[in-house]
């Protein structure tokens, strides 16, 4: 059997052991909620598709953040979408769901992908196929004590869980022995919506000092 080629998460971003998932109404919301990240210690932002104008405000984005944060693209279901994105400069991409064409346009773009799935079955075949690792997604369907199961036949399986996770449940999910976490809604709230930025930066340092002492434990 020819071994996987596996290309790893953005340095950065694995010391982080963070992603934060930013889903608006447009991509113009971003560029204030991401300064307010980096200057609170938030060094990993996924970028999703489902906000219309992501992969048009890539490259200024990345011109303007790309020293501070990895910005990686989420809600990649489509080849054509996840080639767009490295092309235009993309540090990594995530998806939701496990497609080998997805995994196989990664591995040609040379850029490190984390596969999404549930079941141990999805979960597999995206980490046999080369993912940096993979999202369990929705985490809060499972929780940490799913990371103990798959370990079981999966020894060296990277779990990234997503969905659902709040503060309490990254610092259990870490613990657990997940690479990192994924979380959205618990950190972003209301910012894209003209919410408080300065409540943006307060909950981002509650988490990022969660994920370090995590890190570090």
């Amino acid at each position: 059997m020819t071994p996987v080629s596996r290309l790893s998460l953005p340095e950065r971003t694995a010391s982080a052991r963070l992603i934060v998932v930013i889903r608006g109404e447009r991509a113009e919301q971003y560029a204030p909620v991401l300064a307010t990240l980096a200057d609170a210690g938030i060094r990993s932002v996924e970028l999703t598709l489902s906000t219309p104008g992501t992969l048009e405000e890539l490259p200024a984005l990345l011109e303007r953040f790309g020293d501070r944060l990895d910005l990686g693209i989420g809600t990649v279901t489509d080849p054509a979408q996840l080639r767009t994105a490295a092309e235009r400069g993309a540090h990594y991409i995530v998806t939701p769901i496990t497609r080998p064409d997805l995994l196989e346009a990664a591995a040609e773009a040379g850029i490190a992908i984390v596969a999404g799935g549930l079941t141990p079955t999805e979960l597999h075949a995206g980490w046999a196929a080369g993912a940096a690792a993979v999202k369990v997604f929705p985490a809060s369907v499972v929780g940490p004590g799913y990371l103990k199961d798959l370990r079981g036949p999966f020894p060296d399986i990277r779990v990234v869980p997503s969905g659902g996770v709040d503060l309490e449940a990254a610092a259990a999910w870490l613990r657990a022995g997940a690479d990192a976490v994924s979380v959205g809604g618990p950190l972003v709230g209301d910012a894209l919506k003209g919410g408080s930025l300065e409540e943006l930066a307060d909950r981002a340092a509650r988490f990022v000092g969660v994920t370090t002492r995590e890190a570090g434990a």
